[in-house]
């Protein structure tokens, strides 16, 4: 599984979903609850005092704060989350999280420091907006993203995150949920294989290196 295509499908559920909605423009304190968040998440991937792993550590607790994971987590694996056990949901969730995680920092670790601008946003609900940004870079090679951001009158939360990656606009969780549920399926429905199969991909994931 590689990278691109972990991220690869969560965009034709969002799609979907975004144009059954009639187009409206986000509130002003949603655009601007992904400016300073997003800003600072690409920060923490930028402080020259931190070493690897300490960056690791400040970009994930951002990141834990910015977003939602476990509602992306239960998303990703269906009816499953009403099947796992108490300790296997934990066990599962923390899997997940770690790989999330990791594939958000080596794709916006090039990006990291650069300027979040935002363009526009669009609500599909009164709860539910997302939030068209673009990172900038001073070699023009500027990176589209799109946050699904949750929540009213300031509580907000990010529970999705589209990157443009080869000219594809991509999403975290559709891919995911298919390839997890077929996974599932085929084990009859063991979280420990599944859990397997997500820190075999983290692994893999960390022990690229960015040229």
């Amino acid at each position: 599984m590689t990278v691109k295509r972990f991220i690869q499908a969560t965009l034709a559920a969002a799609a979907i979903s975004a144009g059954a909605a009639l187009p409206a423009f986000a509130d002003a304190r949603t655009e601007a609850y992904v400016q300073k968040n997003a800003s600072e998440v690409l920060k923490s991937l930028n402080n020259p005092k931190l070493s690897a792993t300490e960056r690791t550590a400040a970009f994930s607790k951002y990141m834990d704060t910015f977003t939602d994971l476990d509602s992306v987590s239960n998303f990703v694996i269906g009816k499953y989350a009403r099947r796992f056990t108490d300790a296997e949901l934990v066990k599962y969730r923390k899997a997940f999280r770690d790989y999330a995680l990791a594939v958000y920092e080596f794709q916006l670790d090039a990006y990291r420091g650069e300027e979040v601008v935002v363009k526009s946003s669009v609500d599909r609900s009164e709860t539910d907006s997302i939030v068209n940004t673009v990172i900038r870079r001073q070699d023009g090679k500027d990176m589209d993203v799109r946050w699904r951001v949750q929540g009213k009158e300031g509580d907000y939360q990010v529970v999705d995150v589209a990157l443009n990656l080869d000219g594809n606009l991509i999403w975290l969780a559709i891919e995911q949920r298919a390839q997890f549920i077929a996974l599932l399926d085929k084990n009859n429905g063991s979280a420990d294989k599944l859990i397997a199969k997500i820190n075999s991909m983290t692994a893999d994931l960390k022990s690229k290196t960015r040229s």
